[in-house]
Formats: structure tokens, C-alpha cells, sequence
């Protein structure tokens, strides 16, 4: 008798710089697990929207961090929302919406703890679980709330500001009272950043006259810079920051592909400015979530914070031409991959 299958994707060697279509991972073919071989507590989940993140590419480094590297031959590490098509947990019966960490797989056995139900709040869709209602939401949050210490009066400067991430931030920034200046690598970003978000600013810093354009807008000096990208632009940063600013360090996209990442040569700015430059990760603030996100979707229901997604369709086997596509900038706001229908799904329960 043939066993329905599902694909997974592995990590089958570690990149030296960029990921590699075809090279860096591989796909497998895998018997969908039974419902009689789950243990108790377990869940079978249908992945049908996986997150994409810049960590993503951190977790393929063999390298001291805050969580340990994906192994050789696992399946690669990532979060998505799904669908319980079968269940030995009371928590979450089958037909329950969640997310977990679930991995670039269409199908996966998640222990109940390992599982949250989706609780969405007026004005909210399931696919913001992944972004400005789940981790990429709450990096914002915390990053600029807790490490930032933002005010009103403020000034602060926002790297990656078109990014899933750093567009959260620059409209908590605002909320807060502050006066936003966004960065981004494309003119229809700067405009979205303006017109739809409502930073004060925005630059784009492939423009050929963008150092002159920085400095001009930066004359009253910054107090906050939240910091997604790294490289130059953080060293251009630097010399325009106030005496005891906060750098807030959640990212350096621009420094993950390369073999030798570029450290700040501004270095003595730190010290003579007096600067406070804080690195941070998200899960460093699990025991706020909650107050969190309830202020989250506060601000979304109260259309106070808007969002957009880049949604990649094609399956689980898109995932990799995806984080290629992150790391060159293709998307706006938050990236992910459709990996299954979520109507389909839920019309064979």
C-alpha cells in the first residue's frame, strides 16, 4: 500500500557567504506520519504559511550564538502557522490554527508546548502570527522599548526601515512621540515608508548622493538608531550620533553573506560620544510576550500600525530562492512562503 509523502528541506552544507540555490539545502521525500503514531501530548502539523527571516542565515554558521547552528542533514530551523490535522493534546484539538516552530517542512509532529493557537485580535489575518503580531513584532517592540529606551522628542534613524522589522519599528517610533528618519534600498520603499507609514523621512541609500543626503538629514544628530543592516552605513551612523545615544543592534544583513563581516571603523565615536550600543535577541523578553502583544494588536485593530507582506507561492520548495530573495532585498515589509492553501487544507479536515 503507497503512504501519502510530504517534502522537508535539510541543510546539506554550510555556505561560506551567500546561500546557494540547488547547493546549500536539499529536499526529501518523507511518509506523512499517522495519527495512531503520535505520543501523547503531540500534534501533527500542516505547515501552510513559514516564515523567513535574516537569522536564518546566523543559523547556518558553526559558530558560538544564542541558539546552536542547524545540523548538517536536519531539516532547516523556521517558524510557521498551521493547521492541526491530527492531535493526542486536549490543548489543541484538530482543526485548531497555530504556529510553532515547525521547520522548512510541509508536515511536522510538534510536542503541545512547542505550540501556540492563534488568538488574532480584531482587524488581524493569520499571517500576521509571523509578522507584526509574532517574533518579528515583538523584535521591534523590545528592541526599541526596552534597549532603545525611545521618548518622545527623539530622533531616531531606522536601518532596514522597508524590512519586516525595521517598518515596525519606525511606526512604534512615531506612537512614542519621536521624529523617524527611514532607510531603505529602493525609491518605492522611501515613498511607502513617507506616504503610507508616515515617517517623518526616508532615504535611499543606493542613491549616489546618499552620504550628503544622510548628514543633511541627520543636522539635529540621532538619539536612537536601530540598526538591521551593519557595514558602512552604521559606521555613517556613528558619526552622527548625540553624546549618550542609544545604537540599538538587532541586525547586519549586509555583513551575513560575506566571509569577513565588517566591524564599525568608527569605532572611537563609541567613546567619545559616549554611546550605549546594546546587542539583543528577541527571545531575551519571553516573559513580556504577552503585555506585548496585546499592545500590538491594540495598535493594529486601532489601525495605528499597518503592515504588507511579500507572500512567495510554490510550495515548501520555495523557500530557499526566498531567503535568496531577503538578502537582495526583494521583498517589502514580511517575507513568507505559502506552503499549502489554507482553504484546501481545511476543506479535507
Amino acid at each position: 500500500m503507497h503512504m501519502p509523502s510530504y517534502t522537508s528541506i535539510h541543510l546539506a552544507e554550510r555556505p561560506t557567504d551567500a546561500v546557494i540555490a540547488g547547493k546549500t539545502f536539499t529536499s526529501k521525500q518523507q511518509e506523512i506520519p499517522s495519527a495512531s503514531s503520535l505520543k501523547d501530548g503531540e500534534v501533527l502539523f500542516q505547515t501552510l504559511y513559514l516564515s523567513l527571516d535574516p537569522a536564518m542565515r546566523g543559523w547556518l554558521n558553526p559558530t558560538r550564538s544564542y541558539i546552536p547552528p542547524v545540523e548538517i542533514g536536519a531539516v532547516m530551523r523556521g517558524n510557521g502557522i498551521g493547521l492541526i490535522i491530527a492531535s493526542k493534546s486536549k490543548k489543541f484539538p484538530v482543526g485548531t490554527y497555530a504556529s510553532g516552530m515547525c521547520g522548512w517542512s510541509e508536515y511536522a509532529v510538534l510536542h503541545e508546548k512547542h505550540v501556540e493557537s492563534l488568538d488574532l485580535p480584531e482587524g488581524a489575518v493569520p499571517t500576521d502570527a509571523l509578522g507584526v503580531l509574532g517574533m518579528t513584532g515583538l523584535t521591534a517592540y523590545f528592541g526599541l522599548l526596552e534597549i532603545g529606551q525611545v521618548k518622545a522628542g527623539d530622533f531616531v534613524v531606522v536601518s532596514g526601515a522597508a524590512g519586516a522589522t525595521g517598518s515596525v519599528v519606525g511606526q512604534i517610533a512615531k506612537l512614542k512621540g519621536a521624529k523617524v528618519l527611514g532607510l531603505a534600498g529602493e525609491d518605492s520603499k522611501v515613498t511607502w515608508l513617507k506616504e503610507e507609514l508616515g515617517f517623518d523621512e526616508a532615504l535611499n541609500y543606493k542613491d549616489p548622493e546618499f552620504t550628503q543626503k544622510f548628514r543633511a538629514a541627520t543636522k539635529e544628530l540621532i538619539d536612537v538608531y536601530f540598526d538591521n543592516v551593519g557595514g558602512e552605513i552604521l559606521d555613517l551612523a556613528l558619526s552622527r550620533a548625540k553624546p549618550f545615544s542609544r545604537f540599538v543592534m538587532c541586525g547586519a544583513i549586509s555583513e551575513y553573506n560575506k566571509k569577513k563581516p565588517q566591524g564599525p571603523k568608527n569605532y572611537m565615536m563609541i567613546i567619545s560620544m559616549r554611546i550605549r550600543m546594546q546587542g539583543f535577541v528577541v527571545f531575551d523578553f519571553a516573559d513580556k510576550y504577552a503585555e506585548a502583544r496585546k499592545q500590538l494588536a491594540q495598535w493594529l485593530s486601532e489601525g495605528k500600525l499597518k503592515r504588507k507582506e511579500t507572500i512567495i507561492k510554490g510550495g515548501i520548495t520555495k523557500s530557499e530562492e526566498a531567503l535568496v530573495g531577503l538578502f537582495e532585498g526583494r521583498n517589502t515589509g514580511k517575507i513568507m512562503v505559502q506552503v499549502a492553501d489554507p482553504e484546501a487544507v481545511k476543506a479535507k479536515l
